[in-house]
């Protein structure tokens, strides 16, 4: 998962700190037109350096949902920029990091999405919504990293460097009353260039949330931006987790509720299967792993598309897929992460899971997965403003995650309706002749994570499905046509 921010959300064991990236790097300046410029109008609150806390650091939570801004609609005008400066952003990205920092259209190769926006699927006429913490202003930090930003501007950069066009981007503060609509963490900046740099044309909604006060109040702000959903967006994206023990019964019914309402809607909703193997998070406290080995919620409910983490070795000069396996931080990691995945505790094996190799009787997640790996994550972009520009990788399921609503947003549009529940296509593709065309079945890698609290054993990655990474990574081209078939109306 990925942010950038510590916040109450990452006090309170929501947001997992992802180790692969410490501190974001100023470059130079990369500025758009004039008339580029002009067309962005100013931000209701401008982007101040906040306290501490690694940017670009991190790796949790979000969910992806529509909106439009408190008092009246907060939206961003459409403008395309020229003249993208790709090779200095992934240059720096690359130097600091260590990391592969792809840009979006070589990640778009590698999954081979980039022959689907030369025809034209890119989105175009679908909504893909975001859920996230809202933010507030602090006083400048002299020598600390940027924090938090307006993601207009931040967009407008990403845009500018990598040849995309402006997003069509809302806020809703509905439900949070956030005087900020345009202040972001790292979490939702990553969240929104992901699924922009996927699918360019679709529109962004981020529906604000209150600040983490416990479970409880968590999980009563995802039922409500759930079925906010209902009338907002196609896609609904959570890269959020909480152990399932977090929650009491009541609870659990009530999200179920609310998926099933989704469901009758054609809304599809996708969530994170976490960044700790097996092992379950604090359900209060820091983000932290815990020596319970179960899965979370919302991604263990049989009604959501639960997504892994792999680690993406693709050709850096043209993103051509070579191989991908289990993403796992590095041995001697200091907080170490790997891909999410077990089996529920709360759920039966929905119908779908029926027959399938590697799954008894309860619930198997993820049922899918992608890059999730710092060291080969796609390049991010933060403007601070001032010369202050930033590149870092994404990391974390919380950027596979959004990957994936994106994708669902493209088949959306190439099926000329909403696919709404996906996960028995995804299931009846994966027993098919048709699976190795597509997905990238991931057979090499392990979920075990060494905690000071002692070693969660994990599962292993193998031939087909597995709770590590589910069927694997997409092969979009082909991918896309097999869902809008097989997806009930």
């Amino acid at each position: 998962m990925s942010g950038a921010r510590r916040s109450q959300l990452g006090r309170r064991g929501l947001r997992y700190r992802r180790p692969e990236a410490q501190w974001l790097v100023p470059v130079r300046r990369f500025r758009a037109r004039p008339e580029a410029q002009l067309g962005l109008r100013q931000a209701a609150c401008r982007p101040r350096p906040l306290p501490a806390a690694a940017a670009a650091t991190a790796a949790a939570v979000t969910l992806v949902l529509a909106g439009g801004c408190s008092s009246g609609t907060g939206s961003s005008p459409v403008q395309r920029f020229a003249d993208p400066t790709a090779s200095a952003a992934v240059a720096s990205c690359r130097h600091q990091y260590a990391s592969a920092c792809y840009t979006p259209q070589q990640l778009r190769v590698a999954y081979d999405i980039e022959p689907l926006l030369d025809r034209r699927t890119d989105g175009r006429g679908q909504t893909v919504v975001l859920m996230e913490f809202a933010n507030t202003p602090q006083p400048p930090a002299p020598q600390q990293p940027i924090v938090v930003t307006d993601m207009r501007q931040d967009l407008a950069l990403f845009d500018a460097v990598f040849g995309l066009p402006a997003p069509r981007l809302q806020v809703d503060t509905s439900l949070a009353g956030s005087a900020w609509p345009w202040l972001a963490g790292g979490e939702e900046v990553e969240d929104a260039e992901i699924v922009h740099a996927v699918a360019p044309d679709a529109a962004i909604r981020v529906i604000l949330i209150p600040s983490w006060t416990g479970p409880g109040s968590w999980i009563t702000a995802v039922d409500s931006v759930l079925r906010l959903a209902l009338a907002q967006g196609s896609v609904v994206s959570l890269s959020a987790i909480l152990g399932e023990d977090c929650f009491t019964p009541g609870q659990v019914a009530g999200l179920n509720a609310a998926l099933q309402a989704d469901q009758e809607h054609h809304v599809t909703v996708v969530a994170s299967s976490g960044d700790f193997g097996a092992a379950s998070t604090a359900c209060a406290g820091p983000g932290v792993p815990t020596s319970v080995k179960e899965v979370g919620l919302p991604a263990s409910d049989p009604l959501v598309l639960a997504v892994g983490g792999t680690t993406l070795d693709a050709d850096l000069a043209t993103g051509a897929y070579r191989s991908e396996t289990v993403w796992h931080t590095p041995p001697g990691t200091a907080n170490p992460q790997t891909s999410g995945g077990g089996f529920s505790h709360l759920f039966p094996r929905p119908a779908y899971q029926d027959g399938v190799a590697g799954i008894g009787t309860a619930r198997g997640v993820p049922d899918v997965a992608s890059d999730a790996a710092g060291r080969t994550g796609m390049t991010l972009a933060v403007s601070a403003g001032a010369g202050k520009d930033y590149f870092y990788p994404g990391a974390g399921t919380s950027a596979a995650t959004p990957l994936w609503a994106a994708l669902i947003a493209l088949a959306d549009q190439y099926a000329g309706r909403h696919l709404g529940f996906v996960n028995p296509a995804i299931y009846r593709i994966g027993r098919s002749a048709s699976y190795h065309q597509a997905f990238h079945d991931i057979t090499t890698g392990i979920s075990t994570v060494t905690l000071p609290q002692g070693t969660i054993t994990g599962y292993r990655a193998s031939s087909g499905w597995d709770p590590v990474t589910g069927w694997g990574s997409p092969n979009a081209q082909a991918l896309i046509p097999l869902l809008a078939r097989y997806t009930s109306p």
